[in-house]
């Protein structure tokens, strides 16, 4: 029976060799018990009360290609700490008819097994939560105590010997000069080059980047205010540190650290940060759905989304479409078009083509074309993987009819022991290979109906579909000073132009 092994360790004073001791003792036990391991997944420092786990998601994602016939762990909690996790994915194990095996802890199905599996569970998952009470408990003493409470310290300080926060002068000119470039209106490209011209490196001896910097301009223990316990807990094992808890929530202790820069300066960033961010806001409120996809037929060139706020007398918001050639230089007689209705009416010439059922089969048939030409990589391994099988077979046969003749040597037997494990190997990557193939299959029917769906109904979609759609069946706009010319993929156009459409002017 193919087997695979499943090992983990979190931080909680366990070492990375433990990861090797339980690769050890599982393949010790897959020996004595005529199993044939085939795949092993690892998470080094990864918490089991989470299912966010690499390798554990790495695995499961591969339960149905057929590669193996069980996991052997070495306990329990090394699956799972959690008994909602544990139940959820043991029953997908279940439904492939997969085993779940523990080095350990020996069970079987007998009602007494499946009650005491529970129980050990439940005692994981006890163990887990208390120790993060208790984890919890000591960090927020050592925050009363302005205590580094473990991590890597904020750039610009290191941890003393009594685990209080000491400035390391090096790393503080970095973050003045940070702070002061952007207060004298420096964007984030060019504090980082200023920085990597003057030799600075952030906390990890990397070069600096926008993320890095927007972080540390946000982070107000610079002034010298102790902070914990501010971002929120994690969710489906994620952590969002722009996200904070309530204010009621935080540990803050003015004075707690020493400051690196003023409280005025920290504040005259945080507005311009807050002017910046509302900036971007109100520039990204307009999508125009053409980018890329309109060009000027006067002279060729792109033409570019522009709003003006300041058109007419009320002043009311105008976005239009520009030649980018006209724009530039003065020297294209095509006038902007309104945004709205040049939008429209290549809505429309996309609704009305691909309202056609046979337009819509058509595409279909291309899209099928197009999938079977791109997976063709598959069969070819199929193919390979079924040659490498035969000649594995064919190199076994061989020993065993010289066994059967009466040439028998160690070699020969643990030559024939190394080739039944390869063959073992090459069948269950057949078995994952036409296992993907069979997944990936598109029914023709359901392109058709995705097809039919995807232009129903796009007077109720956001203008982001909107914008995907136009960018997948839409190849070009063409805008000429007396009419419009719109070019779908898939269609061959009379004369080779587009579709003519009513005049915009």
């Amino acid at each position: 029976m193919n087997a695979a092994i499943y090992a983990r360790y979190s931080s909680d004073n366990q070492r990375e060799e433990s990861i090797d001791a339980q690769i050890r003792a599982a393949t010790d036990f897959a020996k004595q018990n005529g199993y044939t391991i085939v795949k092993t997944y690892t998470d080094h420092a990864k918490t089991a009360t989470s299912d966010n786990r690499p390798g554990f998601q790495e695995m499961f994602k591969e339960i149905d290609s057929g590669l193996f016939e069980a996991i052997i762990i070495h306990k329990l909690d090394r699956f799972s700490r959690d008994r909602y996790d544990s139940a959820i994915y043991r029953q997908k194990l279940r439904k492939q008819n997969i085993q779940l095996i523990s080095v350990l802890e020996r069970f079987d199905n007998s009602p007494e097994s499946v009650v005491l599996e529970s129980v050990l569970e439940g005692f994981a998952e006890y163990y887990s939560k208390n120790l993060s009470r208790e984890v919890k408990k000591g960090m927020c003493e050592n925050a009363y105590q302005c205590k580094h409470t473990g991590g890597i310290p904020p750039l610009g300080y290191n941890v003393g010997p009594d685990r209080r926060y000491v400035i390391n002068e090096a790393e503080a000119e970095a973050v003045t000069l940070i702070f002061e470039s952007f207060a004298a209106g420096y964007g984030y490209k060019k504090i980082c080059a200023q920085l990597k011209i003057n030799g600075y490196k952030s906390k990890k001896g990397k070069d600096f980047t926008p993320t890095s910097l927007h972080d540390i301009l946000r982070n107000e223990k610079y002034t010298g205010v102790y902070i914990f316990n501010r971002t929120v807990s994690k969710v489906n094992g994620l952590r969002n540190n722009h996200a904070s808890k309530a204010e009621e929530d935080i540990i803050r202790i003015p004075g707690g650290m020493p400051a690196i820069i003023s409280k005025e300066l920290f504040s005259a960033v945080r507005k311009k940060m807050g002017k910046n961010k509302l900036n971007a806001q109100n520039k990204a409120i307009e999508t125009y759905l053409l980018s890329g996809k309109l060009f000027c037929g006067e002279c060729g060139a792109t033409m570019v989304g522009h709003t003006s706020n300041n058109s007419g007398r009320n002043k009311t918001k105008y976005s239009s479409y520009h030649c980018g050639h006209r724009y530039r230089t003065k020297n294209c007689s095509n006038k902007p078009v309104n945004r709205n209705e040049i939008e429209k009416i290549a809505l429309q010439n996309l609704r009305q083509k691909l309202s056609s059922q046979s337009t819509i089969e058509h595409l279909a048939d291309s899209i099928i074309a197009h999938y079977q030409k791109i997976h063709s990589g598959v069969n070819r391994d199929i193919e390979l993987a079924h040659k490498q099988q035969k000649d594995i077979e064919k190199k076994i046969q061989n020993i065993v009819s010289a066994i059967a003749n009466g040439t028998f040597s160690a070699t020969l037997t643990t030559a024939l022991e190394s080739l039944e494990s390869e063959k073992a190997v090459i069948t269950a990557t057949l078995k994952s290979l036409q296992q993907r193939k069979s997944n990936d299959m598109l029914s023709r029917a359901a392109i058709v109906d995705y097809l039919s769906q995807d232009i129903g109904s796009l007077e109720n979609k956001k203008p982001d579909d909107l914008k995907k759609i136009i960018q997948t069946y839409v190849e070009k706009v063409v805008v000429y000073e007396e009419r419009v010319e719109v070019f779908l993929f898939f269609f061959v156009h009379t004369n080779g132009g587009g579709d003519p459409c009513q005049t915009l002017r």
